[in-house]
């Protein structure tokens, strides 16, 4: 297998899948990994993970029907290398597109959106899920989940909205 980013993201996958395949190796396009030392310290303890810095993946490679491997170019001297796998995670990246929101709510210096159990945002009403928010993993069923959350959340926000406007127009 193969893992396209040496972020967190990235190294945190490569410890997942070294678990479960035979090899993996990560390719990061920098000279230096960006994951916490910690995690950085526990893929190269693995023996079946490779790292390979200053690494610009440029082809995946194929038979039509599956993965076979990838192209990828040292940018330190310009060498194209090919490394055959049967696998490729990309892991480059889990910035939120949030700056659209400018100081309409409230972000992390991550620019993430902080959340509560229900998925509520710093202004009342307002509800966020998925990738985006500061849950602590980024995969698609945790999203899925905290979409359902934000939805019930909301739900409940309005149905207790109406009846504190039906309950102030009797009083």
């Amino acid at each position: 297998m193969a893992v396209i980013g040496g972020g967190n993201s990235g190294i945190e996958a490569a410890i997942d899948l070294a678990g479960i395949v035979e090899h993996v190796t990560v390719l990061e396009f920098a000279d230096t990994l960006r994951a916490d030392e910690v995690l950085q310290r526990k893929a190269r303890s693995m023996a079946n993970i490779d790292i390979i810095s200053s690494a610009m993946t440029t082809e995946v490679l194929g038979d039509g029907n599956r993965v076979t491997g990838l192209t990828w170019e040292d940018r330190t001297n310009g060498q194209l290398n090919q490394l055959n796998v049967a696998g490729i995670f990309v892991q480059i990246g889990l910035m939120p597109n949030t700056e659209w929101l400018g100081d309409s709510i409230a972000l992390t210096d991550r620019g993430e959106i902080p959340v509560d159990n229900r998925g509520q945002t710093s202004v009342p009403g307002v509800f966020a899920a998925g990738d985006v928010t500061d849950a602590a993993y980024k995969q698609i069923i945790i999203a899925m989940g905290s979409g359902a959350t934000a939805s019930l959340g909301a739900f409940d926000h309005l149905i207790r909205s109406s009846a504190d406007q039906e309950l102030e127009a009797v009083a």
